[in-house]
């Protein structure tokens, strides 16, 4: 069942890791973006949370301090929630609900991150690291 479990954690980092990197190579945009939703220092802002999630993800995937990456990701994703998605202040219905959907999918990951999280902390197993060869045995 290892492998269905690095199946699980690449599919989960994907998003992260895919943010991650639009965080510099769209900075300007997100930084724009980010001015625009009122996040203090908008532009220190889209950097560091691009590491946080860059690093976040990269963890989760290749197996590595696991339980510090998913801390970095329930960060991020909780206050990106509330910074970025605050559907109760829209006025306009599809805005409203885009945000909401957004807003929720966020806390949902946040929840997934936070019991990865406990399940490391905990003593539990998440699966082979990416390099140990046990990932190709039965």
């Amino acid at each position: 069942m290892d492998i269905v479990l690095i199946v699980g954690r690449i599919l989960f980092a994907l998003i992260f890791i895919n943010s991650g990197f639009a965080h510099f190579a769209q900075r300007d945009a997100m930084t724009g973006y980010a001015q625009f939703k009122k996040v203090p220092a908008a532009k220190l802002a889209v950097p560091v949370s691009g590491v946080m999630i860059l690093l976040g993800g990269l963890s989760i995937v290749l197996g590595l301090w696991m339980d510090l990456g998913a801390l970095l990701l329930a960060i991020f994703l909780i206050f990106s929630a509330f910074m970025m998605h605050n559907f109760w202040t829209m006025d306009d219905a599809t805005q409203k609900m885009n945000e909401t959907v957004a807003f929720f999918k966020n806390l949902s990951m946040a929840g997934a991150a936070l019991i990865i999280l406990a399940v490391i902390a905990n003593g539990g197993d998440l699966g082979a690291n990416l390099g140990d060869l046990s990932l190709f045995k039965n």
